[in-house]
């Protein structure tokens, strides 16, 4: 269904909650479900409570919008500022919310009318919020928007110019290895001087993350982190078995294909920022600049299908993309929505590198689903789990494999092996990620050095190759300090490999019937978030990568995929 909006983004109204008026409006609706006695009465509490939240939901993201693209603006700092402090008590209303519901008499028919997961969804965000970690959630808030305005504030001296991180990260994959090596010292040279900075943010975060926790009744931060990313059909020795399965099946993949990349390159004694460069006549670059690229994505989405066609123009008719880098903008790149005008938006930071065309595909992806799911009338089903999201957007950048000339011209090929090469050599530096959270809130008392320690022995574990002879910094193992998963949405990392997993599936399937794949794909963008992980997979076909066996079946293909590519010729 098409979506009408008569504005476009810059019009959108900066609404700053006032706690006083949350507070009052909030209690009522609590009030109103307290006094509901049935199913039919509840129904509508529920409803007004939906528009409600609807409202807010879509005011706090568009304060978060604007504070990334501007993060040193102060009225937007003060606002952000202000949603740190308010969402745990917007959270402590919800739970005071759902706490009737899961108690209700009409439970059972409410269930029958919502369904089972949607009360089991209720049940589990109770199990991961209380009244008595509220300071703690604050604080939480607080503490990752520092760590955001101290990436995003980044003012690096290359030469002769000032750069953020973004910007910066363009020459660490220079054809010339001297502009990598002080690329990469440079990069090096800044986490140095604020590494106790970012040490001290991680290391509150992590004891307030303890200390909810313990509060809950927890014996650690590991099962609450899981809680409270919904995932409710798996837990953390699945996820141990699944990175069994990379470190057997997929690391030894990747470090044949990195030895291979070396000495097509040929250098003798690689560093970390070497294996930046894929090609010794360099990387694939855009054949345009981000306008072109812009029109570009267009065509492949109006080519794709009519659903993709209508949401891509609709984004473009509302300004609801901001692409590129700049100063005081946050690094990084994300999809978010504003439920009110069931518009979703892309934030990113072009460099005029190929992941300018993956954020188009990826963050599109993310944004397509949002867009086909605003049809589903119950808000809680639109929007998957995490690890599920991440499907769409994965997948979505293998859907343009058919659209690489459009993209980058002459250099189409080397995008294709260079894309597909990445994804695969991802999945262990993914694990190591994952690895790396669960010993930190398994052992929350470690010291920044005990942390960086275990790191360097992950890397040792799962990524050997990698060398940082010349970068002192991350020599000591704090190259994880520029993740801005691991300070901001804790378990979520390992996400991106298991919905990888995923999106190669779509990658085998597409290159045998590509129109069948894409209805496939439609499908799943269009069931939202009805069902967790797992029961997701089993609905729309999909192999469970938890399963003994399963990644082993999806990574043998792209293997030979990998050899239909002479590199030599690049």
């Amino acid at each position: 269904m098409k979506q009408v909006l008569d504005m476009k983004f810059e019009d959108f109204p900066l609404n700053v909650p006032s706690e006083k008026r949350i507070v009052k409006k909030l209690e009522s609706l609590v009030q109103e479900l307290e006094e509901c006695g049935s199913a039919l009465t509840a129904s509508m509490a529920i409803r007004h409570w939906n528009k409600y939240m609807t409202q807010l939901s879509t005011d706090q993201s568009i304060i978060y919008v604007r504070y990334s693209c501007d993060t040193k603006n102060p009225v937007y700092k003060r606002a952000q500022d202000r949603i740190d402090e308010l969402s745990p008590i917007i959270s402590n209303y919800s739970n005071k919310f759902s706490k009737i519901l899961a108690k209700a008499k009409y439970r059972k028919d409410l269930e029958k009318k919502l369904g089972k997961y949607y009360f089991q969804m209720i049940d589990a965000s109770l199990k991961a919020f209380d009244e008595k970690i509220i300071p703690e959630l604050i604080q939480e808030n607080k503490l990752v928007s520092e760590y955001d305005a101290l990436l995003g504030g980044a003012e690096v001296e290359f030469r002769g110019q000032t750069l953020n991180l973004t910007q910066l990260g363009k020459y660490t994959q220079d054809v010339d290895r001297e502009t990598r090596r002080e690329a990469a010292q440079a990069m090096d040279k800044w986490v140095g001087e604020h590494e106790k900075e970012f040490a001290r943010i991680y290391d509150e975060l992590v004891h307030v993350r303890d200390t909810m926790a313990k509060k809950l009744g927890y014996k650690n931060f590991v099962e609450l982190g899981y809680l409270r990313l919904g995932r409710l059909d798996y837990n953390a020795k699945d996820v141990k078995g699944y990175r069994e399965q990379i470190a057997e099946v997929v690391v030894p993949v990747c470090e044949k294909l990195y030895k291979k990349q070396m000495k097509e390159l040929g250098i003798k004694n690689p560093q970390y920022y070497d294996y930046n460069l894929k090609f010794k006549s360099g990387n694939p670059l855009p054949a345009g600049d981000t306008k072109y690229l812009v029109n570009a994505a267009h065509e492949m989405y109006s080519d794709l299908g009519p659903e993709s066609k209508e949401f891509f123009e609709f984004m473009m008719d509302h300004n609801l993309m901001d692409l590129e880098a700049r100063k005081g903008k946050a690094p990084g790149g994300y999809c978010t929505q504003f439920p009110l005008y069931k518009a979703p938006f892309i934030f990113s930071n072009f460099n005029g590198t190929d992941a300018d065309v993956n954020v188009l595909c990826h963050e599109g992806g993310h944004a397509l689903q949002a867009y086909l799911s605003f049809a589903i009338k119950i808000p809680e089903y639109q929007n998957p789990t995490l690890e599920a999201c991440e499907i769409h957007s994965m997948s979505m950048e293998f859907f343009a494999w058919p659209y690489a000339e459009k993209f980058f011209g002459k250099d189409a090929e080397k995008y294709k092996y260079l894309h597909l090469s990445d994804a695969i050599e991802f999945l262990p530096y993914g694990i190591t990620v994952d690895e790396f959270q669960h010993w930190v809130y398994e052992h929350p008392n470690a010291t920044h050095e005990e942390r960086c320690a275990f790191w360097k022995t992950l890397e040792q574990k799962y990524t050997p190759h990698k060398k940082f002879d010349d970068t002192p910094t991350y020599a000591k193992g704090t190259i994880w300090l520029r993740q801005s998963h691991i300070f901001a949405t804790p378990f979520y990392y390992i996400d991106y490999t298991l919905a990888q997993v995923c999106a190669f599936q779509f990658f085998v399937e597409m290159r045998k019937n590509h129109a069948k794949t894409w209805k496939k794909y439609i499908k799943l963008c269009k069931f939202g978030g009805q069902a967790a992980f797992v029961g997701l997979l089993e609905h729309n076909h999909l192999r469970n990568p938890f399963e003994q066996g399963n990644v082993e079946k999806v990574i043998k293909p792209l293997v030979k995929i990998l050899k239909e590519f002479d590199t030599s010729k690049f």
